[in-house]
């Protein structure tokens, strides 16, 4: 299970938690322009943009959790298990393994108007990485800092819907969890005024019961209804430490603790990381379950004409700093 966000406040901001049982030894990695991306059924690409965003590297080659391209269009995937449906190759369209859709459409496209266009002839394949790495339902969460997307597999193909609340989480499919959104159209950020009944003189007794409904828990359904109600109702300077310091305070809102969502007597989720990436910059901010101080990588600072990519691992030891 996990949550991706994507908000504008004058730089345009994008990540999320990855919730998983365990880590595959993923790092953030930037994937520089002229390395050579070898795609099962398409033609290689060997000139393109770079991105940075979080991997792991099997032979050579990043798997993308997440990333973001110099040009500022980001692309995460999230577990959609049940729902996601890959179809067999289709001659005249792009087919694609699910493991390529990130890295394909972050070197082929610079915007998100470009990326709608190019989604059209897409068809996701039933194909595996590997052994040990075997399909993954997913679905996917595209923005640039004019808006977002979501891109969803189905039998029927691959499904497009604009997204206006820049949020994704798991299940069930976007549209149905968007409509759900209505059954909350009470909540406020403000004190609650009486509509109980006029005559009960009925008064808050404590700060934010406009919010009392907002789900607690942390299903897919929940946790799109809180980071849904957090980003519509954040404020911030629309400066970096104060954009960046609310990003992380809406993800930890729906974050996965140690214990609480179990699978069985032995594995249980967490959130193994959190991310923002300023796609202006090319910031990529993280922390991890148990590294919770903010650690950074700079697309800029690496060799962006290299030919293999550059790999950073996560940084998961505890550090505390002390003030005495």
């Amino acid at each position: 299970m996990c949550t991706a966000l994507s908000f504008t406040n004058h730089a345009h901001y994008f990540g999320r938690n990855l919730d998983l049982e365990g880590s595959f030894g993923e790092g953030v990695t930037i994937a520089p322009r002229r390395l050579n991306w070898n795609f099962r059924m398409e033609k290689s690409l060997a000139n393109h943009q770079a991105m940075i965003g979080m991997a792991i590297i099997k032979n050579g080659m990043p798997l993308f959790y997440d990333a973001v391209n110099e040009n500022g269009l980001c692309a995460a995937g999230l577990n959609f298990p049940k729902n996601a449906v890959y179809l067999q190759q289709i001659k005249g369209k792009i087919n694609l393994a699910p493991f390529e859709f990130i890295p394909y459409l972050l070197l082929a496209c610079s915007n998100l108007a470009e990326a709608r266009s190019l989604l059209e002839n897409i068809n996701l394949v039933n194909l595996p990485f590997g052994d040990g790495l075997p399909v993954t339902p997913l679905h996917w969460l595209i923005a640039d800092r004019s808006a977002s997307i979501v891109a969803e597999p189905t039998k029927d193909g691959l499904k497009i819907y604009e997204n206006p609340v820049g949020v994704l989480t798991n299940n069930p499919p976007f549209p149905v969890q968007l409509q759900r959104l209505n059954d909350f159209i009470n909540l406020s950020p403000y004190e609650p005024v009486n509509r109980f009944a006029e005559s009960l003189s009925l008064t808050s007794y404590s700060r934010g019961m406009g919010a009392i409904g907002l789900p607690g828990d942390s299903s897919s359904p929940s946790r799109f209804v809180r980071a849904a109600f957090a980003r519509a109702n954040c404020i911030c300077p629309p400066d970096e430490q104060q954009n960046v310091a609310n990003f992380f305070h809406i993800l930890q809102n729906v974050a996965m603790i140690r214990g609480c969502v179990r699978l069985n007597d032995s594995l249980c989720e967490e959130t193994v990381y959190s991310s923002c990436c300023n796609t202006d910059s090319g910031i990529y901010y993280y922390t991890s379950y148990s590294n919770q101080n903010l650690c950074a990588v700079d697309l800029h600072r690496a060799n962006l004409d290299a030919d293999s990519p550059s790999f950073y691992p996560l940084n998961r030891n505890f550090h505390a700093f002390f003030d005495n």
